[in-house]
């Protein structure tokens, strides 16, 4: 048997450059993104400095005073971050609880829609929540939650499932239960496309087997469907871990009133309050890291029990 020619390092350049000159204007696309996560990702880590400092604007780098750990120190010491921490991992993880099956089951869902015309349009209505803005949102919500004049509480009125207006948008405890709601309503679209694409990836021949076995749609959806994305899930399963220390100051901030404050002071209104608003920029950095450094662990122990489980993981 005849062995085949190993190609040379010039022939592969050869080819690679070929290839490159053909597809130039997908490298050229990439530029954009590759360059947003050098210049805001990589090229602020040298800034992150400003954690250890007493930094002042007008004095720069070289001008601060250099303090170590002590802002660390204050931030930990202070009721009010331990407060907006606490708020931050409650409602981190109940956004996760309650946000991460949606998507899952909504791309199970128009997976099995066989009439095309009715799945794009739904697609569609699904996906546009996320490319609003949290302001429009909160207006609309605002106007829809109103307790006597709100379009939601009309109806449950006329309905007579209440005899008095539900505050939803200035008591605690509803406003904690809209706002977790608003919040997978407008992601879970998004979500699942990533999910139709993972379901896309698995053969079809795996369905007609189940076919022939005699399975119906639930036992292909239990037994072949949901296996097939098992990994999708576990890898955004880690990556949402990574995210439970932050929080989304435009949503907390178009939902924010005096009526919640217990529930809304979370870390990113901490750190615009007590950091950029102050102009402690110290402060503000080393909350950011202290968020960034605990995603990671998270995350780097997230991806090691799902190994130890037998899966993939992230990493």
């Amino acid at each position: 048997m005849a062995k085949t020619p190993m190609m040379s390092s010039k022939d592969r350049r050869r080819e690679l450059g070929a290839y490159v000159k053909s597809n130039w204007q997908l490298y050229a696309m990439l530029l954009i993104p590759v360059a947003f996560v050098l210049i805001f990702k990589y090229a602020a880590y040298p800034g992150l400095r400003i954690a250890f400092m007493n930094y002042k604007p007008a004095k720069g780098y070289a001008g601060s005073a250099w303090v170590g750990m002590e802002n660390f120190q204050k931030i930990f010491k202070d009721k009010d971050f331990l407060r907006a921490l606490k708020n931050s991992l409650a409602f981190n993880f109940l956004d996760l609880i309650l946000g991460f099956p949606v998507p899952i089951i909504l791309a199970l869902l128009l997976n099995e829609l066989r009439f095309q015309r009715f799945k794009k349009v739904s697609q569609t209505v699904l996906y546009l929540p996320h490319f609003l803005s949290w302001v429009i949102i909160a207006s609309v919500a605002l106007s829809l939650f109103k307790p006597e004049t709100g379009l939601v509480n009309i109806l449950l009125r006329n309905m007579g499932a209440i005899d008095k207006g539900i505050p939803f948008l200035t008591e605690k405890w509803h406003w904690a239960t809209t706002y977790l709601l608003i919040g997978v309503w407008q992601n879970m679209g998004w979500g699942s496309i990533i999910y139709l694409a993972a379901i896309t990836g698995i053969s079809p021949d795996l369905y007609e087997a189940a076919t022939i076995d005699g399975a119906g749609r639930w036992r292909k959806i239990w037994n072949v469907t949901l296996p097939g994305i098992r990994g999708t899930m576990v890898t955004l399963l880690i990556m949402n871990l990574g995210r439970v220390m932050g929080s989304n100051f435009e949503r907390l901030d178009s939902f924010g009133n005096v009526q919640v404050k217990d529930f809304q002071y979370q870390l990113a209104i901490y750190i615009y309050e007590k950091g950029l608003a102050g102009s402690n920029f110290s402060r503000a950095t080393a909350v950011g890291l202290f968020q960034s450094l605990v995603g990671l662990i998270l995350v780097l122990a997230a991806d090691r029990v799902t190994k130890a489980l037998g899966e993939d993981g992230l990493l």
